[in-house]
């Protein structure tokens, strides 16, 4: 007699697993002023600004990430020798 398949054996991955955030950081920061738009206007439904919220947290986070990564590769030229870039 062979088991029954069980659906709780099968988890199904969360969608923000198998989709990008944002195909580019310019298309992230687009999404997040229009995100930030529709939540400063404040005529949202409760569950439509929670989940607009947790969306440009995400965002926020991609934007962050990319920013920092470009800033690591910035090089700059001090005394005839590359070295990385910092703010300071």
């Amino acid at each position: 007699m062979t088991p029954p398949s069980s659906r709780a054996t099968k988890t199904a991955a969360p969608a923000t697993e198998s989709v990008a955030i944002a195909s580019s950081y310019e298309d992230a920061l687009t999404e997040l002023e229009q995100l930030v738009s529709q939540l400063d206007a404040g005529q949202l439904p409760l569950d439509q600004l929670l989940s607009r919220y947790q969306r440009g947290a995400q965002l926020l986070a991609f934007c962050r990430e990319r920013l920092d990564a470009v800033e690591d590769q910035i090089k700059v030229l001090e005394g005839g020798e590359l070295k990385t870039w910092t703010a300071d």
